[in-house]
């Protein structure tokens, strides 16, 4: 079975990767994008980023970098996964998309038996601003549910109309009516210990900042804390990677003498819009994921064997998935933290990291990595 391809056509193993190596050799300006990669790919991405003078962006870090951008600027109360599941007596959900970010979502979130000291169990309250048609609530949660909006460009007058309500103070005219609306205020408010849920891949940066002032408000009288949702591909492990490696999250640049972190300077969507990098390094190794660009780049991709590219890249290797072909240490959602997690199914197909790290290796004065 053919594990590696030059222009379109069946090549060993060796000349691919020595065909990307010289194509990286040769460029002034390579950008290493996608990153759906483990922590291992993701340390021996970022080295070969040093080594070229390139750039690192992941597939999904405008949603990455909407959260982050918040906690930044003006902080974020967040909790995690299991807290929520034990102990969340309150749940709002934000938006639509939470489904489709995290499939346990439902299961981790709804279906908990809660127990309180005396050992009964506890009802939870559940509130949806906005949920979309791609969201569902499991049967045994609908009835208790509560729905307020409908259309997403409705989250952000929604929220500042709950944070008024919570303050006492009147609103204007909105969609929602002022007893819904009052409902769901006096309930955030009774919450014991609320969580608010969300998906940074449909909310925009002022309505996630929103919510967490609404959440500061909240936590004046009660407890409530965020859940935002992680993206897909290990977004969140690759970017913490990219942070005790460099001190700076993904969209970052090596081309000086230090790495330099821009969100527009160095989105990879831009770069390739504007023609500024010379060499493509794709890399998706947890979904068969092709260039979400046509583009004329030299490209090389580490992929899984099935991805459909509209024109074949110069250099295509197929990559293991991480967890599955090979074990990996990644961010697994459903514990908000790095792990270790073992092969399903392990399989020859070289991983991310030992594909770069031949091609580092390769390079002409390669040398022993920094770190």
């Amino acid at each position: 079975m053919e594990h590696a391809w030059i222009a379109g056509r069946p090549a060993p193993l060796d000349a691919a990767i020595g065909e990307a190596t010289k194509l990286l050799s040769l460029s002034r300006y390579p950008l290493i994008a996608g990153l759906g990669t483990d922590v291992a790919g993701t340390r021996a991405a970022i080295m070969l980023a040093h080594r070229v003078g390139g750039l690192i962006d992941h597939m999904n870090s405008d949603a990455l970098l909407r959260d982050l951008d918040v906690m930044r600027s003006s902080g974020m109360l967040i909790t995690t996964p299991s807290e929520a599941h034990v102990r969340a007596d309150t749940l709002l959900l934000v938006g639509p998309g939470l489904g489709g970010t995290w499939s346990e979502l439902p299961r981790g979130l709804f279906e908990a038996t809660q127990q309180s000291r005396s050992g009964n169990a506890i009802e939870r309250c559940i509130y949806c601003i906005c949920p979309g048609r791609d969201w569902t609530i499991p049967a045994s949660a609908a009835k208790a549910a509560v729905v307020i909006g409908g259309q997403g460009g409705e989250i952000p007058a929604l929220l500042a109309a709950l944070r008024a309500r919570l303050a006492g103070r009147p609103i204007g005219r909105t969609r929602v009516s002022s007893s819904k609306l009052d409902q769901v205020a006096t309930g955030l408010k009774a919450a014991r210990f609320g969580v608010a849920v969300w998906s940074a891949a449909a909310l925009d940066a002022p309505a996630i900042e929103m919510l967490c002032g609404l959440l500061n408000d909240l936590n004046a009288a009660t407890r409530f804390s965020g859940l935002p949702l992680a993206p897909p591909d290990n977004a969140i492990g690759v970017t913490q990677t990219c942070a005790w490696m460099t001190g700076l999250p993904v969209r970052t640049g090596f081309a000086r003498a230090s790495p330099e972190h821009d969100p527009w300077l160095f989105d990879s969507q831009r770069v390739i819009a504007d023609g500024e990098a010379d060499c493509l390094l794709w890399v998706s190794a947890y979904r068969a994921s092709a260039l979400p660009w046509r583009t004329a780049t030299p490209t090389i991709a580490l992929t899984a064997r099935d991805a459909n590219f509209h024109k074949p890249p110069r250099v295509h290797i197929a990559v293991g998935c991480p967890g599955v072909d090979h074990a990996s240490v990644e961010h697994l959602p459903s514990t908000g933290t790095l792990a270790l997690v073992e092969a399903k199914r392990p399989s020859d197909t070289m991983s991310v990291a030992d594909v770069l790290t031949r091609i580092i290796a390769a390079l002409p004065g390669a040398g022993e990595p920094a770190c």
